[in-house]
């Protein structure tokens, strides 16, 4: 299974995010990641949907998204052409021994430490999935107490836009 990114505007309005969440659940479709946010206009709202499927799966999700009136327009990203990132907030146990090593970390993963307690660092930290999962997967020795990632958000490269 191919994993597909869907850029959709639609009208930002009450219930929207729930009739679209709804049409996947309904056939069957697991969305793995699903940012939305209003857009410059805040009549609108953009989407990312990332999903894993076949070409008749996504489709046939952008044939059924085409047909509810709350959506403007679905586009369907190429990933090799797209910016595209994840956030991820990392709440990490570290004892002053710990401390330095996982500043340097942070560092070189380009992230920040957002908070500083006696014995965890909040680390935020952006990239792609494969970045965020590098991360955490050095981190995990020292223990993760929380953790919480936005999924991907993504825009095409170039000056076309939706």
């Amino acid at each position: 299974m191919k994993r597909y990114v869907l850029s959709v505007l639609v009208q930002n309005q009450p219930g929207v995010l729930n009739r679209i969440s709804g049409l996947f659940s309904r056939r069957g479709y697991n969305i793995d990641s699903l940012t939305v946010r209003e857009t410059d206009n805040p009549g609108i709202s953009r989407m990312t949907v990332a999903l894993h499927g076949d070409e008749r799966i996504i489709r046939q999700v952008k044939n059924q998204l085409n047909k509810l009136v709350d959506v403007i327009k679905v586009i369907q990203l190429d990933l090799e052409h797209a910016i595209h990132r994840e956030l991820a907030l990392v709440k990490i146990n570290a004892g002053p021994s710990d401390r330095v090593f996982i500043g340097e970390t942070v560092n070189i993963f380009r992230g920040s430490i957002v908070d500083v307690a006696e014995e965890a660092l909040t680390v935020e930290i952006t990239g792609d999935e494969d970045k965020i999962s590098a991360f955490i997967g050095l981190m995990k020795p020292y223990g993760i107490r929380e953790m919480v990632r936005t999924g991907i958000t993504a825009l095409q490269r170039g000056s076309k836009s939706i």
